[in-house]
């Protein structure tokens, strides 16, 4: 039996298909792990910073950007 792929107009045997997707399976695996691996990377350097200094850090910025998108109008009706 030959599967035919019209994109690429050749043909392959159904053994060559198996190979390919296993190839791409393997793959997949492979850049699954290393995704895995970066992920706990991250995890760990989220663990390891100081977070103390940074929320203060977070609620200076976070109090900036309310200021800056927050219309003075709605501050005024809040305050009330």
């Amino acid at each position: 039996m030959v599967v035919t792929n019209k994109k690429n107009s050749y043909n392959m045997s159904i053994e060559e298909y198996r190979e390919k997707k296993l190839e791409l399976e393997t793959k997949k695996i492979a850049t699954l792990q290393k995704i895995a691996t970066s992920v706990d990377i991250l995890t760990l350097w989220f663990e390891e910073i100081d977070k103390e200094d940074w929320d203060n850090r977070l609620q200076f910025y976070l109090n900036e950007f309310h200021k800056a998108i927050v219309p003075d109008a709605l501050e005024e009706d809040i305050d009330e």
